[in-house]
Order: C-alpha cells, then sequence, then structure tokens
C-alpha cells in the first residue's frame, strides 16, 4: 500500500488471522469491466477484494489481481458459494472452480452465500466449507444472508462457528437483534449494501448531511465511519474512480458518540432492501 493511501483497520477472526474492515465490493459489476475497476481498487490502495461466483465477474478480479504486482500475502479476496452446490461434492467443485477463475491457489475467506432453507442443505454446505478449510483451499470460512435460527443450526450440528457473517446491513436496516447473536459467539458481522441498498434516500437523510457538513466529509463517507464505529467489515462497491477513493478515506474519518447515535436512530422496521434470506427459494 502507498504511503498516500489510507491506513485500513484489520479486524481479527475468533479463531486466528485478520481480515481488513473495509474493502472493495463488486456485486453488479460486469466482467468485462471488472478487472478495470478492480485495478482502479487496488491502486487506490484497498486491499480487500469481495466477490461472488454468482457475480460473474471472478476471472475479472482475478486478471486485476495477476497484474497488480502486489504479493499474494497483502491481498484479502472473498469469494462465495452459489445456492445451486450446497452437496458436498458440488460444493467442493465449486471452489475449486473459483479459485481456477480468480487464478488462485486459495482464497482468504470463502462463504456460503444464501442459508436457502427451503432447499434444507445448509448444514451440509457448511460441512463442505470445513472440509475446504481443511484442505487449505480457504483460509477462513464464514456465511451469508443466514437467518438466526440457521446460523444457531450449523454451530449446533458442527461445532464450528463462521468466522464471519456478511448480511444487508445500513442505517435504515440495523440488524440488531443478529449482531446480538453474533457477539454471543464471537462472529464478526460484514455489512453489504452499506449505502442503503434500495433506500436511495439515506443519503439525503439530514441526521447524515448534517454530520457530513460539520465533518467536511460526504455522505457515505459518514455512513460508512458509522460501520467502523459498530466494529463492523463493509465493502462499499463504486465503478466511479473518484468514489472508489472516497470511500477508502472514510476511514480516517472519526464519528462523535453523538453523531453514532444520531444515526443508530434512523433504523426502521422496513428497512430492508434486498432478499430476505429467511423466505429465499433459490
Amino acid at each position: 500500500m502507498s504511503s498516500e493511501s489510507p491506513a485500513v483497520p484489520r479486524l481479527s477472526f475468533r479463531d486466528g488471522g485478520t481480515i481488513p474492515q473495509l474493502g472493495y465490493g463488486v456485486f453488479k459489476v460486469a466482467d468485462e469491466i471488472a478487472a478495470d475497476v478492480t485495478a482502479q481498487a487496488l491502486r487506490a490502495g484497498y486491499r480487500h477484494i469481495d466477490t461472488a461466483k454468482i457475480y460473474g465477474n471472478e476471472a475479472g478480479v482475478g486478471r486485476a489481481i495477476a497484474a497488480s504486482g502486489i504479493a499474494r500475502e497483502d491481498l484479502f479476496v472473498t469469494t462465495k458459494l452459489w445456492n445451486d452446490a450446497h452437496g458436498t461434492d458440488d460444493a467442493i467443485a465449486a471452489c475449486e472452480a473459483s479459485l481456477a477463475r480468480l487464478g488462485l491457489d486459495y482464497v482468504d475467506l470463502f462463504l456460503v452465500h444464501w442459508a436457502v432453507p427451503a432447499q434444507g442443505q445448509y448444514v451440509e454446505a457448511w460441512k463442505a466449507l470445513i472440509a475446504l478449510q481443511e484442505r487449505g483451499l480457504v483460509r477462513a470460512i464464514g456465511v451469508s444472508n443466514h437467518p438466526a435460527a440457521q446460523l444457531e443450526e450449523i454451530i449446533e450440528a458442527t461445532g464450528v462457528v463462521p468466522a464471519i457473517h456478511q448480511i444487508e446491513l445500513h442505517p435504515y436496516f440495523q440488524q440488531r437483534e443478529l449482531r446480538e447473536v453474533h457477539e454471543r459467539h464471537g462472529i464478526l458481522t460484514e455489512s453489504w449494501g452499506p449505502l442503503g441498498q434500495g433506500k436511495s434516500d439515506l443519503l439525503e437523510n439530514a441526521a447524515v448531511t448534517d454530520i457530513a457538513a460539520a465533518h467536511g466529509a460526504s455522505p457515505a463517507q459518514v455512513v460508512l465511519a458509522w460501520h467502523l464505529a459498530h466494529g463492523i467489515v463493509t465493502i462499499p462497491k463504486s465503478v466511479t474512480p473518484s468514489r472508489i477513493v472516497e470511500n477508502l478515506a472514510a476511514v480516517e474519518l472519526r464519528l462523535t458518540a453523538e453523531e453514532v447515535a444520531a444515526i443508530d436512530a434512523l433504523d426502521r422496521p422496513d428497512g430492508r432492501g434486498g432478499a430476505d434470506p429467511a423466505t429465499k427459494t433459490a
């Protein structure tokens, strides 16, 4: 990382290892531009890249990594197991295919993308990730979009606690009860859609814009700083070069306790913008 890039804090997993608290997400980034925007993020100073098989851009991300010249040990790469590969053999093959597309020998974090309770294979999928970790193909394992009941069930069935749980989380949808479950088990919380998935007025909310004006910061930086203040890992996505840089600079913004509380007060019962993990069927 260049001396001009912000220093991104790292959080520790319960079983060892660390993760940069702010990363670059490539959800809905087409593969043909993924290499370019990921390269921009790496040049800006990001060292944590979050992709997934279903995004269709692992190959583009891999091309950017290969061309970056950055030592592998200085990068943190996450990808995810899609819902059609929860069976043991399918999950292992899917991980190997993701590694091939990324051009990597291992990923730093592999997640079960959705529990899909209706399929009833989330425990098997979790056992497959445990096996992949034992084989050294993945360094850390976790889950994404798991309701509390399924999260508790995979822990009870295997005795292995996910290192991290990636969920929709933003000031309009703060997931406090699920975060309490994470706290109890020592699971890190990671937010997707951190700037308000499907809720575009978040960045125009007066509580956010007033804090932004007070700090000479952007509303997006304020919202990201709120995530960081709560000890949440977050992966904002942008394909705009200036915003890629701007988002990373949020690690240098320190909110007061009163400012954090003002954003805490924005939580809404109808704040979810994405699919509900409890009812997703495929």
